[in-house]
């Protein structure tokens, strides 16, 4: 296994001669510092069956089942499938997932460490995901408005982009949010937390999920300084080119491994969608997403 920073990214490494089936305990925990050091890990080379695929998660960790099964893969359920390529007639997953800033599971009460996606059809222009690293995006932040958030909270909800599923249509819209609201309540974590891994200070915070901020005593502040975090760290730019953003590129092979707890993505659409497979694993490390988690 040979692993090497990409050429002129502040993130990321290539990791080249990955295979997991032959990869001792030691390599694994290379690999696992890697993704929490230099934020995503893209594996070169890498040709596996869906089993296989979960296999490997299970090697950096406990795997995560969505809580929606419309996502599952038909074989493998941990395995969560975005994809607009209809097999046999049939949808498999769902389409233009992740249009939006988030984490993974940033909604839900106990978020994992790890992310692992394995593009199968890969389009042949809008190719990529955005990142952006919330670490180096809160070090970046005004010290004023860093002492405005210290000893926040903010409160992280599915409520914008819940895709609505099969068995919904016809069902009056007040019911299915009636629903949401009471299977995936919004849930409160620090704005900030130290990464249990590497000791940095991470922005938690998201366009997507996040819907209010407070103040430790649960009073609701301006939503005006969310926007605020949000400008500051480049959510609300719509060309990607705030210096925060990062467009991390793949191709047929490729299966990207990142930091869950630092990261937020967003997935690349165009209005012409071309045909896009990918497959999502996603696993729980040794530690909690923080160590105050449950506390607040």
């Amino acid at each position: 296994m040979r692993i090497q920073d990409q050429p002129g990214d502040a993130i990321g490494v290539i990791v080249e001669g990955f295979d997991h089936t032959g990869a001792s305990d030691a390599d694994m925990d290379v690999l696992k510092n890697a993704v929490h050091t230099k934020k995503i890990a893209v594996l070169k080379g890498q040709d596996l069956s869906p089993q296989e695929f979960l296999a490997l998660g299970r090697r950096l960790g406990r795997p995560e089942t969505y809580y929606e099964p419309m996502y599952h893969h038909p074989e493998v359920t941990e395995i969560f499938v975005s994809s607009n390529v209809p097999e046999n007639g049939q949808q498999i997953g769902v389409p233009r997932t992740g249009k939006f800033w988030h984490a993974d599971y940033q909604f839900m009460p106990d978020p994992f460490g790890i992310t692992l996606i394995y593009p199968q059809v890969i389009p042949a222009k809008s190719r990529g995901t955005y990142f952006i690293d919330m670490g180096r995006a809160y070090e970046g932040l005004p010290e004023a408005l860093k002492k405005e958030i210290d000893g926040t909270y903010c409160r992280h909800s599915v409520r914008k982009y819940f895709k609505i599923r099969p068995h919904d249509v016809y069902r009056p819209i007040s019911e299915i949010i009636e629903e949401v609201e009471r299977k995936t309540p919004a849930v409160r974590q620090p704005t900030t937390f130290t990464h249990p891994m590497t000791g940095e200070t991470v922005l938690y915070l998201s366009e997507g999920f996040t819907v209010g901020i407070e103040d430790r005593d649960g009073e609701p502040l301006d939503e005006e300084l969310l926007k605020r975090l949000f400008e500051a760290t480049g959510q609300l730019d719509e060309t990607f080119t705030h210096d925060n953003i990062h467009l991390q590129g793949f191709e047929q092979g490729d299966l990207l491994v990142w930091d869950n707890r630092s990261l937020i993505h967003r997935a690349r659409h165009t209005t012409t969608p071309e045909p896009t497979v990918s497959f999502r694993v996603t696993v729980h490390d040794e530690r909690r997403l923080h160590d105050g988690i449950g506390a607040a």
